[in-house]
């Protein structure tokens, strides 16, 4: 079956979606009508929908082959125009009845609205504790809001398992996120975020890089190797090389040798003198419970005696 739309005012891309019953719509492809281009979303594949672009350049049909019980469902184009009006046209039921036209929506928006990437690289803690790295890619002000994105190594042509957020409006324009998480394996390799929309710049995608993991985040050894292993002044760094904390000379290690021992001396000083006075109060302490005994006995020795002689 060939299903026509016909397009009021000049536009460069037709969309078309398909909605099953309970279910939300889903675009099947997309029509460059400049260059009569169709790009696919994995909805169907070609052999099952294509477009193609009316001899007037105005309008354009979808067909729809291998009909089956699974196809009945909405189907419908949409085309956003330099004028920024969204016309909605030909909605089909069970794929086979007559188009409706629906009202069109005018949309003031700025001049480029093809998606403004932000880029978040992973954390140390993630790297560092789960052997894992997410790599996250925030899309903005971008319109229409259909877009896809996918993730790839970036000298490697197989798509990578990735997530994406759902697709929210911002005023006018719309945004979303995806994000790729890559196993320590990865971690050496840079990363492609793909972004596919009808209004980047020349119709190309947008290939965002992201660095390695191992680029960013630089492991920084600490070593108890003795001195003389460290780098000197005047000494070529490789990139292999690691971090040491080194003296600029052999002086820096007697003076710091000289200061360590100054400082332990102090502290037997310190402790020497502690102890002695401790030891000199426990004396002092000693001396007057004994003093304190002598005199005791001395008052009740006299006491007795006292009155031993009254008594007589």
């Amino acid at each position: 079956i060939t299903m026509p739309c016909q397009i009021s005012k000049s536009v460069d891309y037709v969309h078309w979606f398909r909605q099953l019953e309970g279910q939300a719509p889903e675009r099947l492809l997309y029509l460059a009508l400049s260059k009569r281009d169709v790009q696919w979303d994995s909805v169907l594949r070609g052999d099952k929908v294509n477009a193609a672009r009316g001899t007037d350049g105005k309008s354009c049909t979808m067909s729809l082959r291998k009909l089956a019980k699974s196809d009945e469902g909405l189907y419908y184009c949409a085309t956003w125009g330099s004028a920024q009006q969204l016309p909605v046209t030909n909605y089909y039921r069970n794929a086979n009845q007559n188009n409706e036209d629906s009202p069109h929506t005018d949309k003031k928006l700025p001049a480029d609205t093809s998606p403004k990437p932000t880029i978040f690289l992973p954390s140390i803690n993630e790297v560092n504790h789960q052997q894992a790295a997410t790599y996250l890619c925030l899309l903005e002000k971008f319109f229409p809001d259909v877009i896809k994105v996918s993730w790839k190594e970036k000298n490697g042509n197989r798509v990578l398992p990735s997530q994406q957020g759902n697709t929210m409006k911002t005023n006018d324009t719309y945004m979303t996120f995806s994000w790729l998480t890559v196993t320590e394996n990865s971690m050496k390799e840079e990363h492609m975020c793909i972004v596919k929309h009808e209004k980047n710049t020349r119709g190309k995608d947008q290939e965002i890089l992201f660095p390695a993991v191992n680029e960013v985040f630089t492991p920084v050894v600490t070593t108890t190797e003795p001195p003389n292993d460290c780098l000197k002044d005047g000494s070529e760094v490789t990139d292999t090389d690691f971090t040491k904390a080194c003296a600029r000379d052999e002086s820096e290690f007697a003076n710091s040798t000289k200061a360590c021992l100054k400082d332990e001396n102090n502290t037997v000083q310190l402790q020497f003198t502690y102890n002695s006075a401790y030891y000199t109060y426990l004396l002092l302490l000693l001396k007057s419970a004994i003093y304190f005994v002598t005199t005791s006995c001395c008052v009740f020795r006299r006491t007795g005696v006292c009155c031993d002689g009254k008594n007589s």
